[in-house]
């Protein structure tokens, strides 16, 4: 990872690689990639640069993977049985940082939606998680947020026919 770099965070999305900083931390200089989300709304993030990749950091999907990801939403998920549950196995997809795991929940909630009411904890999620997945296809794919959330419905829709 180098500066400019285009990358994943876990939880935040697609980011920048800005200038390594070094702070001192309980007396010792730390080296810290500094992150600028790509997604308004805040400020950068300091990870150290010897925990970066311990912490889920991954480069961006290749170009060559959107399709897997969307033949993804296809495949009937079955997602677990409660709220509490559901909640709990999201938590640990979305700290993945695996867009395949974003998928995952994007695909058994938007399933789940069109069988009863989500509850609010339920929407909070499928919305953070389509966010974050529009984000990074359309960084990979160089198109416009609106053009990838198109695509992702669109592969959404296909499962109902297939």
């Amino acid at each position: 990872m180098s500066v400019g770099d285009k990358v994943i965070y876990p939880n935040q999305g697609p980011c920048v690689i800005g200038p390594v900083v070094k702070k001192s931390v309980d007396g010792t200089l730390v080296s810290f990639y500094q992150l600028a989300p790509l997604e308004g709304g805040g400020g950068g993030v300091f990870v150290p640069v010897d925990k970066a990749q311990a912490l889920g950091i991954r480069g961006l999907l290749q170009r060559s993977e959107i399709p897997r990801l969307f033949s993804q939403f296809k495949q009937a998920s079955g997602s677990a049985g409660n709220w509490k549950q559901r909640a709990m196995a999201n938590a640990k997809l979305f700290a993945s940082g695996s867009a395949f795991d974003l998928a995952e929940i994007v695909e058994s909630l938007t399933e789940l939606s069109e069988t009863k009411t989500l509850s609010p904890g339920d929407r909070h999620a499928l919305g953070r998680a389509r966010k974050l997945l529009v984000c990074e296809i359309s960084e990979v794919m160089g198109e416009t947020r609106g053009a990838a959330e198109e695509q992702m419905d669109k592969a959404l829709k296909g499962r109902k026919a297939g």
